[in-house]
């Protein structure tokens, strides 16, 4: 018999073979995505991701190339609406390929180096993070520490300003794991400025939701994340700087650590339509878009919305009859915490919420509390009346003492006597 076999083929199979055979990991089976997300959507009311407008979703869904003129008029949009968001009219705003986290450290990193002065108010774990980011990059960094759900005395502030001469200070103005609101931030500034320090602030939270001007305040970096109030998609931040912040970035003569998040490279893509990196081109048409809508609405409307449904879904917690676990003096409205009786955890709340009723809300870093966010999107009655409605019906079906019928009939109050002021 003849063998018509060709040795080019042979070897080909050979080849193969012995390629498969070194290959060190075997390729897997995996479930589609259909079989581990729940049939029916859900309700994101914890803090943070938040829903996301249709307009904000369509945009995400779209890719074009990250340079070139349509590229580059999206983004000197996304400036100028970032600037009324900010309320400032510096020409240093940046967008960030990453979280809120990358915000702050791209403000970190560009101000501070081996040798800096740092103060930061710590009353929180957002705030404690900001503090870290200082001393990995080498800073002199000390801190003021608040007992957990207090703010920083202005006298004490002045104490410590005058004590460690900071050149930079940092705060939070919303304490998302705590639900602090550190309401004195204009006050806080000012004291920064009596020895000339610059001052950084976390806005992931407030930002949209709460008043916040940049100028006026005298705020010279504020950050955000875009999953919060802004109802955009995590991992594309916004960060402003003031121009005395962006001439400390400019004049600075020790390299930055951080290539990727380099405030002066960065400009190159945001300020010259020129290349730093290949930016995350559905993530910034899903910004621009979030952006366009908070203008749509205006900064005056969007406050008052927020405020109304958070003092409304306090109401109604109440009225359940759990504890708001921030005093009001500086309770946060963006994000609610909920005191949890000592029947049950954060974790058993949290987890049969979820199951059983499709609505997610937050545990906190250790703490015995549930969050509800308030940002954005959350701040919708229907939201609202599913939200007061699932926290009862999982106390209830936990074992704990609610009353449902009031909690729901207070959220009811407070809506309709916000909204016939």
């Amino acid at each position: 018999m003849t063998d018509n076999t060709r040795p080019t083929d042979s070897l080909t199979h050979q080849r193969a073979a012995a390629a498969a055979a070194a290959l060190p990991v075997s390729c897997p089976s995996v479930d589609p995505l259909t079989s581990i997300l729940p049939e029916e959507p859900l309700l994101m009311m914890g803090a943070g991701p938040v829903p996301i407008p249709d307009a904000v979703a369509k945009a995400n869904s779209v890719v074009i190339n990250h340079l070139g003129d349509t590229m580059a008029r999206v983004i000197d949009q996304v400036k100028t609406m970032a600037r009324y968001v900010f309320q400032t009219r510096s020409n240093w705003v940046l967008g960030v390929a990453g979280p809120g986290s990358a915000a702050m450290e791209m403000a970190v990193s560009n101000l501070a180096w081996p040798g800096t002065r740092v103060l930061s108010i710590v009353n929180g774990f957002f705030s404690a993070r900001m503090a870290e980011m200082a001393r990995r990059v080498g800073a002199e960094v000390a801190t003021l520490e608040m007992a957990d759900r207090e703010i920083v005395s202005l006298d004490t502030l002045a104490q410590a300003i005058e004590r460690t001469r900071p050149e930079i200070v940092t705060v939070v103005h919303g304490e998302t794991s705590n639900t602090v609101w550190n309401r004195q931030l204009q006050d806080i500034v000012r004291v920064a400025k009596t020895v000339g320090a610059l001052v950084v602030v976390d806005a992931v939270c407030t930002l949209s939701t709460m008043p916040l001007d940049m100028d006026a305040w005298g705020i010279d970096v504020v950050i955000t994340g875009g999953q919060k109030g802004l109802s955009s998609i995590p991992g594309v931040s916004l960060i402003a700087f003031s121009d005395a912040a962006w001439e400390r970035v400019r004049e600075r003569t020790v390299p930055n650590t951080h290539w990727c998040l380099d405030a002066i490279l960065a400009e190159n893509f945001w300020h010259n339509a020129g290349y730093h990196y290949t930016a995350p081109v559905s993530g910034v048409l899903a910004l621009h878009e979030a952006l366009r809508l908070v203008c749509t609405e205006t900064l005056e409307k969007r406050f008052a919305r927020h405020q109304r449904c958070s003092l409304a879904l306090q109401s109604g917690v109440m009225a359940l009859g759990l504890e708001l676990y921030t005093p009001e003096a500086c309770r946060l409205n963006s994000v609610v915490g909920i005191a949890l009786p000592a029947s049950v955890t954060p974790r058993d709340v949290c987890n049969h919420i979820s199951r059983q009723y499709q609505v997610e809300i937050a545990g906190s870093f250790g703490l015995p509390i549930v969050r509800i966010g308030q940002m954005g999107e959350q701040c919708r009655e229907h939201h609202l009346f599913r939200t007061v409605h699932a926290l009862g019906r999982t106390m209830c079906d936990l074992g704990a003492d609610v009353d449902l019928p009031a909690g729901v009939a207070a959220l009811e109050e407070s809506l309709s006597a916000a909204g016939h002021r």
